[in-house]
């Protein structure tokens, strides 16, 4: 059997914050309810769901350890979309057939888009 990603945990300063983010720039649905100590927001029609936790005080965020990408089909237009929403995302970037940008969630992690999923086999 071969275990399957399902849900992303991120430690956050301001739980409500950080959800409202991910619901508003990625699509992620929640109720923004603390079940649990816990946020919890679902992906709108595929993909890993995302826990939001109170982070303690102890907690450094903003570490470069971990990136979450999102699939986007037209780089240029989602960033258009998202200034017009609040969040700048930083150069496009060309890779072997796709390209990527990247930006931060309010706690400083990092977040990216990438066409990488579309891109032409060669």
């Amino acid at each position: 059997m071969t275990p399957n990603l399902s849900t992303i945990i991120l430690y956050a300063r301001d739980m409500q914050r950080t959800a409202a983010f991910y619901q508003t720039f990625f699509g992620f649905v929640t109720t923004g309810s603390v079940v649990e100590g816990l946020i919890e927001l679902r992906a709108a029609d595929h993909g890993a769901g995302i826990l939001i936790h109170q982070a303690a005080k102890s907690v450094k965020l903003g570490q470069a350890a971990v990136k979450l990408m999102f699939d986007v089909a037209d780089i240029e237009g989602f960033k258009k979309l998202s200034a017009e929403r609040g969040l700048i995302f930083g150069s496009t970037h060309q890779a072997k057939g796709y390209a990527f940008a990247n930006a931060k969630d309010p706690d400083g992690n990092s977040v990216a888009i990438s066409s990488r999923a579309f891109r032409e086999n060669t």
